[in-house]
């Protein structure tokens, strides 16, 4: 590289970049990933020409904060709106067109067709197009389904016609279907307004991508909290009220109730119908199909957001994971793409949160299930700490649970449930994931302790001891889902006390400081898995079983685990 000074060939070259040809990016789509492409292309290209479509009234606006704006806890709607057509234009120098809809694109010509909601329709050009369309929400094809009072929330006017029905009918009664994390936000501020709600899932838990049992407090949350929790349930139609008030929702067991209004909030799908009149390649659910570069089937075309399917992290495998997060990622990247630098999106490994009924949910890298269905060899541990020292007022219990390759320790998932604590907990799970960490490291990690705020062994620190202890050899973990498929004998090391208020329906019981006088009692033909209430003390008691010559191995998380394996509705009975 020449490094001397040449003013002769420097302003030459100044010259040049002053009279090249601009290219032109247009940005269809301007949430999320859209608005931040834009935004980074002017950091990286002063002389660019940006154009973002965008068919709906606002650009930029915060949706992940519409089940709120529902119940007043965000007060106004201009509190969602991150930015504006004119602030775009002030800042970066960026056209920003709402109310422009993107209806076809000529890929030979590298032309769209553009139809804006008060004028005739126009043709622009391109050098670069980014597709950022997002999701729509799933309305399945039930009679009745377009009758009045039937909403779904994915944008602002959304919200405003949720909330002008409320008002201007009194709606005191309401049917939120889908347990996902925006019926559970809905939901909630519903439940907020004081509006008596029906909450309605098809499968037989809510937030399916969580394990059943990780999920269970949330729907004894719910149920606590005065919601109708209808579990295993079908809506099979609407139709309008008696005497024209409200709506009957009727269910495919023949039941009907009577509501004010419904929202439904049972999932997304891609909205790809751009895309895919253009002749772009798809994935197998619809997703418009990229590379690392983001870049479609057309090389000058490129795609970011709920819309596209990309790589898990984790498995390398296809998938999409509709998540702001990493809409927002791609978004930087393909400018910097577009810009000429070379970069490549690393995958996704679904890491999200959810606040409902006081309780938060928060996940991280791959479920159970899906290792099961992958066939994945892992293992599993859980715990149940402190989200802070006991000592300290207002410790709150976290429970935990980690999954990690059985081969080599790696990690490959988490989910935490709790009240306070527990995002904290996943995002360092969920770092640890993308440095390809095993559970030896969680075991190491050196995280913050004062406390108020954690303990000298965190819960991370905790679920990777387990795990590694486990790893090691030192700690036999059995599986729940084995008691009662094999030989061995259960054994609960709680107190009389703790034994009297809730029993397990199986075993034999010996307090802890009892054991070592009564080994006698134990069996010693047969494996011998052991049982508290969170797994220390079943640790400490495995410990002496084992050099006492007993095959004794953990029932991990104890009897706090087997309680959310069986909530009290599915319990066998007690002997």
């Amino acid at each position: 590289m020449d490094l001397h000074p040449n003013p002769a060939r420097d302003n030459a070259q100044l010259s040049l970049g002053r009279t090249k040809a601009r290219k032109t990016t247009v940005i269809v789509g301007g949430v999320a990933g859209g608005a931040s492409c834009a935004a980074r292309l002017r950091r990286n290209d002063e002389h660019a020409d940006i154009i973002v479509l965008e068919r709906g009234p606002y650009v930029s606006f915060a949706n992940c904060g519409l089940p709120y704006y529902l119940s007043g806890v965000i007060e106004k709607e201009e509190d969602l709106l991150l930015s504006s057509p004119a602030f775009f234009r002030r800042r970066f120098d960026i056209d920003v067109r709402t109310g422009h809809d993107a209806v076809a694109i000529d890929r030979a010509a590298r032309t769209i067709r553009v139809q804006p909601g008060d004028g005739p329709g126009y043709e622009l050009a391109y050098d670069a197009l980014v597709l950022s369309p997002g999701a729509q929400p799933i309305r399945p094809p039930l009679p009745g389904i377009d009758l009045p009072g039937i909403f779904s929330l994915r944008t602002v006017p959304d919200g405003n016609r949720i909330k002008q029905w409320i008002a201007r009918h009194k709606a005191r009664r309401a049917v939120v279907v889908g347990g996902g994390f925006i019926g559970l936000e809905v939901a909630e501020n519903l439940h907020h307004l004081g509006i008596q709600v029906v909450l309605v899932e098809l499968g037989d838990q809510v937030m399916s991508t969580i394990d059943r049992e990780m999920a269970q407090p949330m729907s004894d949350a719910i149920r606590a909290a005065g919601v109708d929790l209808r579990l295993g349930t079908r809506v099979s139609s609407f139709e309008p009220g008696a005497r024209g008030r409200g709506l009957k929702v009727g269910f495919a067991d023949g039941s009907r109730i009577d509501t004010d209004l419904v929202v439904m909030a049972v999932g997304v799908r891609p909205e790809n119908s751009l895309a895919q009149a253009a002749g772009l390649a798809l994935g197998p659910l619809g997703h418009i199909s990229v590379d690392a570069r983001m870049q479609t089937s057309d090389p000058y075309i490129y795609a970011v957001g709920d819309a596209v399917e990309v790589l898990c992290a984790i498995t390398g495998q296809r998938t999409a994971v509709p998540l702001a997060g990493p809409a927002n990622r791609q978004g930087r990247l393909v400018a910097d793409v577009i810009a000429g630098k070379r970069r490549g999106f690393r995958g996704v490994q679904g890491t999200a949160v959810c606040g409902a009924f006081g309780l938060t949910l928060a996940s991280t890298g791959l479920n159970e299930r899906s290792l099961r269905e992958l066939r994945i060899p892992h293992e599993v541990v859980y715990a149940h700490p402190r989200n802070h020292v006991g000592y300290y007022p207002g410790a709150r219990t976290i429970s935990m649970k980690l999954l990690y390759d059985a081969t080599d320790g790696r990690v490959l998932g988490a989910q935490a449930v709790g009240q306070d604590g527990v995002e904290r907990r996943i995002d360092v799970i969920a770092m640890a994931i993308q440095m390809g960490a095993s559970v030896f490291d969680l075991e190491e990690a050196e995280l913050c302790y004062a406390p108020q705020y954690g303990a000298a062994k965190d819960p991370v620190n905790m679920v990777g001891m387990i795990a590694a202890n486990a790893m090691r050899g030192d700690l036999p973990i059995a599986h729940w889902s084995d008691v009662g498929h094999d030989a061995a004998s259960i054994l609960d090391v709680r107190t009389r006390e703790e034994v009297e208020k809730d029993r397990l329906p199986y075993g034999m019981h010996i307090p802890i400081d009892e054991l070592r006088a009564r080994l006698h009692e134990l069996p010693v033909d047969r494996p011998i898995h052991v049982v508290c209430g969170v797994g220390m003390r079943a640790y400490n008691a495995i410990c002496l079983l084992r050099q006492r010559g007993y095959r004794a191995s953990l029932l991990p998380g104890g009897f706090s685990t087997w309680s959310h394996l069986n909530p009290p509705e599915q319990r066998p009975a007690q002997g």
